[in-house]
């Protein structure tokens, strides 16, 4: 049940590289000095889309996950990680590198949209599997 956690994880670490090769060399163009990074979206605008896409992807990855971190030990910790469980969490980290791989690449919203919202139903199906496992 822990390794899909350890896998977005990763995924997460890999997310900041490609952020900021793609972010420091768009900077560089720009002529963005370092200092004006102290409070982000004030250079947004002299910034190309692809380097903010990652830089959303990657706070992205800090939010809606911190759900699936703690259901993911809760599952683990109650002993609930049978067999769905882990396709469960499984199924959560590839819709999220999916929606990572949309974002940072073509960036197309409606497909963002149905890969977040399917991850979330992913998330739900799993809260409810721990529900009923209480009950």
């Amino acid at each position: 049940m822990l390794t899909p956690v350890l896998a977005l994880i990763i995924w997460t670490l890999l997310v900041w590289l490609w952020m900021y090769a793609r972010r420091l060399p768009a900077m560089q163009a720009a002529k963005i000095a370092p200092q004006e990074a102290k409070h982000p979206g004030t250079y947004a605008d002299r910034m190309p889309s692809g380097a903010r896409a990652v830089a959303d992807n990657y706070n992205h990855l800090h939010e809606q996950p911190t759900l699936f971190y703690a259901l993911a030990f809760y599952t683990h910790l109650a002993g609930n990680g049978d067999g769905l469980a882990v396709a469960l969490a499984w199924g959560y980290v590839a819709l999220r590198i999916a929606h990572s791989l949309v974002q940072n690449t073509i960036n197309l919203v409606v497909a963002r949209f149905v890969l977040f919202s399917l991850g979330t139903f992913v998330l739900m199906a799993l809260a409810a599997k721990n529900v009923l496992a209480f009950l």
